[in-house]
């Protein structure tokens, strides 16, 4: 077939369109702005933020059609603003004053200044702007275009999804799947219908009987990959999530973490980093022993790389996710950033500074100094190493 199993299979209604019930189902808000709109002629601008093969730019399709609407669909890596500023004065819309619907896929790639140019349009009503992306829009879509749309989310898709998916695909291949098949290609889609289609057809020009097993969807996987996005948010969210389970003295979830970010390709030496972050930041001297371990385990990957390293940063996730926790070092640390930006530079009191000459000795420099050690690493607690204005200042609290 010329066409994709995938864009045969794209629904056309919102009755037919599978997930996101939330926001498509009966008291939806999709399905509430279309009712109004049939009523009052109005729909707002969205920006469409989900995962890949959630049904974004379906919906987008959709809902021109649901409206009457024309539709005019482009992909910020490809289009300009100019592009879209053609069909804005010689728009012939189906419905009179209804502006038409200009879908842009993946709007986060256009920069500052072409997320700009689309303003006015918006402003005016011009056009209704449907905006997809996969990245977060408080990061990738500039505050004034955001304030003048309303942000939907949608959600990766559910087992429960999927299954209807590849139930439908299935059905129009003319196939049947195993149980233990289906499970995996569920799996092995990353909650991605797009994936899921594209693997199924695949496999079923290459499986030799009317039921696809395993072994025809590994087949048309070349084995089970894992999907990761190395610079966008869901990069940050698993950094953020072996963090969390570090500090939270989870060595399990630690190396699960790690395992999805080594073996999706994340550079071995980023995560390496973060750990000796965390070293300082999660335990600082409750185990001061973590922190040499986790520079440690930087050195043996930057000298070993992949995958020989991957043991190295497992060894130090554990030992760091059992180590006792102390953010003292942290706490104390932006406390004393914090003082310092707030009071700017404050003088150095006479009697710690540097006198290497006879001038700025007779100036007072190094005066009454008190040159004492102390076995034990207490303080006197008469003599003052603070600005004058700070006086006694304690950051740390252990």
């Amino acid at each position: 077939m010329s066409t994709s199993l995938a864009e045969h299979l794209r629904p056309r209604t919102l009755a037919d369109f599978i997930g996101q019930g939330k926001i498509t189902g009966q008291t939806g808000i999709i399905t509430i702005l279309v009712k109004k709109a049939q009523e009052t002629n109005f729909f707002p601008s969205l920006i469409l933020w989900g995962p890949p093969g959630c049904g974004k730019t379906s919906l987008a399709r959709i809902l021109a059609k649901e409206l009457a609407r024309e539709f005019y669909e482009f992909s910020a890596v490809n289009a300009s603003v100019k592009d879209i500023e053609k069909i804005i004065p010689t728009s012939q819309n189906l419905l009179a004053d209804a502006p038409p619907i200009v879908f842009i896929d993946e709007i986060h790639r256009f920069n500052k200044a072409q997320q700009d140019a689309l303003l006015p349009h918006v402003e005016k009503g011009d056009i209704v702007l449907l905006g997809a992306t996969t990245e977060n829009p408080s990061f990738s879509v500039i505050h004034a275009l955001l304030s003048r749309c309303r942000a939907i989310t949608l959600h990766q898709l559910s087992e429960s999804d999927l299954r209807q998916v590849a139930g439908k695909g299935a059905h129009y291949l003319g196939r049947q799947l195993s149980e233990e098949a289906l499970l995996f290609l569920i799996r092995s889609s990353n909650g991605d219908a797009r994936t899921l289609l594209n693997t199924l057809e695949v496999a079923s020009h290459m499986a030799e009987h009317s039921i696809i097993e395993i072994a025809d969807l590994e087949n048309a996987l070349q084995g089970r990959q894992l999907a990761f996005d190395k610079s966008g948010e869901e990069f940050y969210n698993t950094i953020s999530a072996l963090h969390k389970s570090v500090r939270g003295s989870d060595p399990d979830a630690a190396l699960y973490w790690l395992a999805r970010m080594l073996e999706a390709g994340q550079d071995p030496l980023y995560i390496a980093r973060r750990m000796i972050r965390m070293a300082s930041e999660d335990i600082g001297n409750a185990d001061p022993q973590a922190l040499i371990l986790a520079n440690a385990a930087y050195d043996s990957s930057s000298k070993l790389g992949m995958p020989e390293c991957s043991l190295a940063l497992a060894q130090v996730a554990v030992y760091l996710a059992r180590a006792p926790k102390s953010n003292s070092i942290y706490t104390a640390y932006t406390q004393a950033a914090h003082d310092a930006k707030e009071y700017g530079n404050l003088p150095v009191p006479l009697h710690i500074r540097n006198a290497p000459t006879a001038f700025m000795k007779a100036e007072g420099y190094g005066k009454n100094y008190d040159y004492s050690h102390s076995p034990t690493g207490e303080k006197k607690e008469d003599v003052i190493y603070f600005p004058d204005k700070l006086g006694h200042k304690q950051y740390l609290k252990d």
